[in-house]
């Protein structure tokens, strides 16, 4: 008798502790809100609108952080601004959520072929090669952009040679 409210008590909480996981969203169900925004940051890139299309992209990722897709197109943003640091962390962010995807995979070893990190980029292709059991586009892809090397960097370095000053000393 005396056990029973305790026993009630256990029962009733661990009924209640149970129902709440089935009530949680599973890991591949992104908002739909945060699904439109996604789409509407396609439609600002598209547009070529990149601060409209990284406000709905970013948007779209506080609704749901988990949002891969968002997340891979403001990578694209940021690879179209000339970003190329920023768009590989973000192809690194999407890779977290899903290690196994090609098209990040093919994605993020295009920008570091931008970058120069030819010897990351085949990295990017052997694992590609070890995911596809044929021939896939996204490795064709980056084969490709991997045998074209490092496009000419935006920046080249000049050489200026510097003029020397001459001070009038007639001025105080």
């Amino acid at each position: 008798m005396r056990f029973s409210p305790p026993a009630v008590a256990l029962a009733v909480g661990l009924s209640l502790v149970s129902s709440v996981g089935h009530t949680k969203r599973g890991d591949d169900v992104i908002k739909p809100l945060s699904v439109a925004m996604t789409a509407d940051g396609k439609a600002a890139l598209a547009a070529e609108k990149y601060d409209a299309a990284v406000d709905a992209l970013e948007t779209a990722l506080a609704i749901d952080p988990r949002n891969r897709d968002a997340i891979v197109t403001l990578a694209m943003v940021a690879q179209k601004q000339g970003l190329t640091g920023k768009a590989i962390r973000y192809y690194r962010e999407a890779l977290l959520i899903e290690p196994n995807d090609v098209a990040i995979l093919a994605g993020q070893g295009k920008v570091l072929v931008e970058r120069g990190a030819l010897a990351k980029a085949k990295l990017n292709l052997t694992r590609i090669t070890q995911l596809c059991p044929t021939v896939c586009a996204e490795q064709t892809v980056l084969a490709a952009a991997i045998a074209k090397g490092a496009a000419a960097p935006a920046m080249a370095v000049q050489a200026v040679t510097p003029k020397p000053v001459v001070e009038d000393a007639a001025k105080p």
